[in-house]
């Protein structure tokens, strides 16, 4: 059956799925074009700049698996809407900062609490559960390509603004594109009239919260898969807050910087589409591997290298098709693992490890920046970080694939 037939009836959720994260995604991915007018502006530093980017990005990490219980308990529409609310709230209080703490409250915990209820593990577990198994993984890539389109949109735009009218128009235009996540949470809302499969005796579907946790925790295929993507987030996260940083210091055209997200959200697109197929057919886990290890020897590649336009633009293409190709394996593979009824809770749990290395690459690199004066120590660390991951990651994969959990109850 082709597959946009078996789609049809749940396209609605699927589009504003994928818009809830278009938007909640690109939108977080191109604050870093504003890091160097605003700091200026409102005499901060970079590092307390960064600092307000990792608060957001251990809100999200540990603020996720609660949201994703939540779900469980009141279904996505409202968690959804709420995360919206809280975007718009947070990207206006940052649009009329004055100080630290209107960045660290508005981009910060506002916006961190708002992306672990409309961002990856949400989108992805609302998607998952509309349609049936045998088109998942392929349908969790076209949500995610989807999804990057945000960033394909959002950083050239909020550049115009920022070089036209200054950071705070830029940051207003985006407060605007924020409004559209609420009719999108909405739409996406719908899951929650789709029944799950009726569960067996012994399933995980039955178990509270807490047990899945202890169950996820035990399975050591779920444990690898999360340690290993604690680099995912810290390589991520470093080049989205300080590529802009990176590029002024080269004495490259600011527009660059805008061009290369830019560019990072189109071959995201390709990336995503690729990865959600790849994952229908060979073992998840394992291309998890393969994707830590090509983006570290892609970042190695590119700062060991004198930065021109030409370069970067092609270091934008390669990590975009990298870049959230992640998030269909593995949501595919927590699916797998886990079932549907606890999946936004135990990718969420997944997804703290991914917060804390975010936290250290838009924190830690600001720090080594402010200490050195330059971005080589941070890079070489990643580029070692995700070497030894993605190698972790792809050896386990191939030496003992993941199986359903066994339950454990007292």
């Amino acid at each position: 059956m082709p597959l946009l037939q078996v789609l049809r009836p749940t396209l609605p959720i699927l589009i504003g799925a994928s818009v809830m994260l278009t938007l909640s995604m690109g939108l977080r991915q191109s604050l870093g074009i504003f890091m160097q007018p605003l700091t200026h502006d409102i005499h901060i530093s970079v590092s307390d700049f960064t600092l307000a980017l990792a608060v957001q990005n251990l809100a999200w990490g540990f603020l996720q698996p609660l949201a994703g219980a939540m779900t469980v308990r009141y279904g996505f529409r409202p968690i959804m809407v709420v995360g919206a609310l809280l975007y718009i709230a947070g990207l206006a209080l940052m649009t009329t900062a004055n100080g630290l703490v209107s960045i660290m409250i508005g981009g910060g915990v506002l916006i961190g609490t708002s992306l672990a209820c409309t961002a990856n593990s949400i989108a992805m577990s609302v998607s998952a559960r509309a349609v049936p198994e045998t088109v998942r993984s392929t349908v969790l890539g076209i949500v995610s390509a989807a999804g990057s389109l945000g960033a394909l949109m959002s950083a050239p735009l909020g550049q115009i603004l920022n070089e036209g009218f200054g950071w705070r128009f830029g940051l207003a235009g985006f407060v605007v594109l924020s409004v559209l996540m609420i009719p999108a949470a909405l739409y996406a809302g719908g899951v929650d009239r789709i029944p799950l499969p009726k569960p067996a005796a012994d399933d995980i579907d039955n178990a509270t919260a807490v047990e899945v946790t202890k169950t996820a925790f035990g399975n050591a295929s779920f444990v690898v898969m999360t340690c290993a993507y604690m680099v995912c987030g810290m390589q991520l996260v470093f080049l989205t807050t300080h590529l802009p940083s990176y590029l002024a210091i080269c004495g490259l055209d600011p527009m660059l910087s805008a061009q290369t997200l830019g560019m990072i959200g189109g071959f995201n697109v390709l990336g995503s589409l690729f990865f959600g197929w790849a994952g229908q057919r060979w073992n998840k886990l394992a291309v998890l591997g393969a994707i830590y290890i090509l983006r570290s020897l892609a970042l190695a590649w590119y700062f060991m290298l004198p930065a021109t336009p030409a370069s970067t633009l092609l270091f934008g293409a390669i990590m975009g098709f990298l870049w959230m190709g992640v998030g269909p394996l593995v949501a595919g593979a927590v699916a797998e693992m886990f079932g549907l009824r606890w999946q936004a809770m135990v990718q969420g749990l997944a997804f703290m490890s991914h917060q804390v290395g975010s936290f250290l690459g838009a924190y830690g690199g600001g720090v080594l920046y402010d200490a050195l004066g330059s971005y080589t120590m941070a890079w070489r660390i990643g580029v070692a970080l995700g070497l030894a991951g993605g190698i972790l990651q792809l050896a386990f994969a191939l030496i003992r694939p993941s199986q359903p959990p066994v339950l454990r109850t007292a």
